[in-house]
């Protein structure tokens, strides 16, 4: 496992999130196995600009992270005039912008711990379930010695009957 919760942000340039970010993300691979390894991941998404507020870089990576079929919270921060919002040291300097990283921050926890046990149940789908109920039919039917088939791969025949007990 990568992580449980992941944090993206990006700073915002021709009202657009940067090439270096969506790159960095082009790199996580797709598959590994028959999932995502960011499937059912908690995400937040933040993003600084230079100039006036907006959201179109946070837009992009929530597409993005919907894409991945991670589980993005609701929160997010777009902090305007970054330039202005840290100190010498490099922190963050106290204010409503600080304050809004920190709900943010708080808010992936929580969300990451609420579906930390449901996270396989609530990503669960059916087009992948039924792929791998494929393979392993397929396996099956290869790794018979006899080259017959089991019978349910047979052409025709239908799936035993179950049968019901009453008390």
């Amino acid at each position: 496992m990568w992580s449980e919760g992941q944090i993206w942000c990006s700073p915002e340039r021709h009202g657009a999130m940067t090439g270096i970010i969506k790159a960095q993300i082009d790199w996580i691979p797709l598959e590994v196995g028959s999932l995502r390894p960011t499937q059912g991941k908690t995400l937040a998404v933040m993003q600084v600009s230079g100039g006036s507020q907006s959201f179109n870089a946070v837009n992009q990576l929530r597409v993005l992270g919907r894409w991945m079929r991670m589980l993005t919270i609701p929160n997010q921060s777009s902090v305007a005039k970054a330039y202005q919002e840290f100190d010498e040291a490099g922190r963050m300097k106290p204010s409503p912008f600080y304050d809004r990283v920190v709900d943010v921050m708080e808010e992936l926890v929580k969300f990451t711990l609420l579906t930390r046990g449901p996270t396989l149940y609530l990503t669960s789908r059916y087009s992948e379930r039924k792929a791998e109920a494929e393979k392993l039919r397929q396996r099956s039917i290869l790794n018979r010695s006899d080259g017959a088939r089991p019978h349910a791969c047979r052409p025709g025949a239908s799936w035993p009957v179950r049968a019901t007990y009453s008390v």
